[in-house]
This record gives structure tokens, sequence and C-alpha cells, in this order.
């Protein structure tokens, strides 16, 4: 009888701790939030967690739950694999921006050890991926000073046939096999950069159109009108937008996938013009509900809700590339000035960015945790570093 007490009070024990440990750190964390004596010292301090995000990524949770941990671990609802993916890249990213900025050699360790740790000696994939999600880690690969895109094309290849598979009866690219009939805003910063650069460096004009053409479709279905402001996502079969106008992250997911593709495409390019028009559409219509302290919120429309720094990092990076057009290069840089400063308001003593919306349970069904996320980390970098 004593055995069995002592095993059921320790057992408590355990899933005390596990409820409470996150919520104490969390708190203890945010004394003397973005207090840095210079902004050199919080630009340092970010990197450094970015790389040692890099080398052990923290485990990004699924379920908005704080009590009970332990039974959303036990029955695998606590975390995906694929949420994981997208840490990652966006790490990476801000690593290599700041490695070519800087021309500081002291990354090349812990990059080189993630790359073996991705991808085989012959080029392919050591984890075959199985979800659109890890197409913008190809995007980083690809992006990677000194990278031999030669010897990895396999791994390149390989992602380029599973956006193929889940190509939909309208020439567009679907998030998951089980939800084909609905178009993500999320796909768009997943797949289009990746498949215009993929396309470009492998002479296959047809990647290029399909990335441009995810972008184009969109702005079709799962805009607000004239608004040009992006739905979670669309149905294909009644073409009606379906979740949230105006989602923070959305908001983020669109931005990096137009901007990045648009950066990608020479200046040459036929479509170079159509895609600069959406840059300054969307440019227009962000500025309009940029904060006055820099932020973004994670539900835009709405003033009151919570200030959301994935959305913000984000879009801070879209307006340092956006900069580069002359009709809103001032706006673009202000508003970017403005993000950063807002970032460094909310980074952690450590270096540790903070108060990004959780991950998305399913359509309309948002996080309301606010805590770290790698991705941010990685934007908030790479905008650092431009």
């Amino acid at each position: 009888m004593v055995y069995l007490l002592l095993i059921v009070f320790f057992t408590l024990l355990l899933v005390l701790i596990i409820d409470l440990y996150p919520q104490l750190n969390t708190w203890q964390s945010r004394i003397k939030i973005g207090r840095f004596s210079n902004d050199e010292v919080w630009k340092e301090k970010v990197k450094t967690i970015a790389e040692r995000w890099l080398r052990q990524t923290p485990t990004i949770k699924v379920t908005d739950n704080t009590r009970l941990i332990i039974i959303d671990i036990l029955k695998g609802n606590y975390s995906r694999n694929a949420i994981q993916s997208w840490q990652e890249a966006a790490l990476l990213l801000g690593l290599n921006e700041y490695k070519s900025a800087t021309r500081n050699k002291e990354l090349d360790n812990s990059i080189n050890a993630f790359v073996a740790s991705k991808l085989d000696s012959n080029g392919n994939w050591i984890v075959p991926p199985t979800e659109v999600d890890s197409v913008i880690l190809g995007y980083a690969l690809l992006k990677l000073d000194g990278f031999d895109i030669v010897k990895y094309r396999p791994a390149f290849d390989f992602l380029y046939q599973l956006i193929l598979n889940l190509k939909g009866s309208d020439g567009t690219i679907a998030y998951r096999k089980h939800t084909s009939d609905y178009r993500y805003v999320d796909t768009i910063g997943f797949i289009s950069p990746f498949l215009v650069r993929y396309g470009l460096l492998f002479n296959q004009p047809e990647a290029v159109a399909l990335g441009i053409n995810q972008i184009r479709v969109f702005n079709s279905h799962g805009m607000l009108a004239s608004h040009f402001i992006p739905c979670h996502t669309y149905n294909i079969k009644t073409n009606l937008p379906v979740g949230l106008f105006g989602w923070g992250r959305g908001l983020g997911w669109y931005a990096i996938g137009l901007i990045d593709a648009w950066s990608e495409l020479p200046e040459s390019h036929p479509q170079k013009e159509e895609v600069t028009q959406m840059v300054i559409a969307f440019a227009k219509m962000a500025l309009s509900f940029q904060n006055d302290n820099g932020s973004w919120n994670w539900l835009i429309t709405d003033r009151q809700s919570q200030f959301d720094s994935s959305a913000t990092a984000t879009l801070a990076w879209f307006f340092a590339k956006a900069k580069a057009i002359s009709s809103i290069a001032t706006e673009s840089e202000q508003a970017k000035v403005k993000a950063l400063n807002y970032l460094k308001q909310v980074t952690r003593r450590d270096g540790v960015v903070d108060f990004s919306q959780g991950d998305t349970k399913t359509i309309g069904v948002h996080s309301q945790q606010f805590d770290i996320l790698p991705f941010t980390q990685g934007f908030c970098l790479r905008t650092l570093y431009i």
C-alpha cells in the first residue's frame, strides 16, 4: 500500500512539474524583456540563439493545453514533425543572411553539421519529406552561400515531385492530400520561392510558372475584394474563401512567398512586372494595418487583439525587400525599421524573440498561446542583416 501511494505521489509530482515548468520558465525569461544597451548587443544575441537552435531546434507544440500536457505527449498530439521543418528553414535563412552580410565563417561548422543531418553523400534526403511544409527548407538550402546544388540536386528534384503530387485539376498545389479541395495561404510561403529558384537554377520554366500561378490564383479567390487582405484558405470547387481574413501569420506566409519569389525573378522575366504590382498592392494594404509600435496583430483587422511577433518578423522581411521598388521605397523602409524596433522590445534578455502565435489547429481554429517560435527568430535575424 505504501509503495502504491509513493508511485501515485511521484506520478502526480511529475505531471505537475511537466505542467508548471514551461510556465515558470516563460515567466522568469520575460523579466527585463527588451532591455539592451545598444542594437549591436541585441543583434548578436538574436544570432547566437538562432545558431544554438539550428543545432537543436526547440519542439513547437501543437496543443494549446497548459494542464495535463503529459496526456497530449502520450497521445502524440503535442507536436508534429512538419512544423519543425519551417522552424529550421527560417533559422537557416537567417543565419545565411548573417553570414553573407558579415563574411563571417564562424557559422560554417553549425551550418555544415545541419546539412549533414538532412542530406546524405549522394545528395538525397536522409529522411525523405512527406509534407509540403518541408519545401521551404529546400529553399533555405538552395540559398546557402557556396552550396553544391549539383551534388544535392536529387533532394531538390524530390521536393519538386512532392509538389507535383499535390497538384490539383485547377493547376494549383494543395496543402495536404486530405484537404485537396482547399488552397491555403501557408502554401504560398512554403512553395513559391522554392519553385521559382529551382526552376531558374535547373532550367525548369514550368516550375517558375507554377510558383507564380499559385500566387496569382490565390489572388483571384482568396483575397477580400479590393482590400487585398488574404483569407486563410479557399475552396477550389466553390471558389469561396474559408476561414479568417486578416490572420496575421497568414499575411506573413503570403508576404514571404510573394517577396522571395519576386526577388528570385530577374528583371527580364516576362512575369516580373505582374509580380511587382502584386508586391505594391500587398505593401499598401499591410502598411495600413501596422500599429504605431511597429507590430501587426494576430488578427490585423482587430487592433485590440494580441500583437504577433511571427507576423511582424515576416512582414519586416517583406518590407526590407520591397523597399527596392521606388514607388514604395520610403514607406517600406520606415515599416521595416518600426517592425524591428518592436521585435527588439519583445526580445528576452538572452536573445529569444517572444510573443509569437502558436500553431493553427485547423481552419478557423487559431492558437491563443504567444511564446517562442524559431521561425520568428530566423526571420528577425534575416531582416537584421539584409
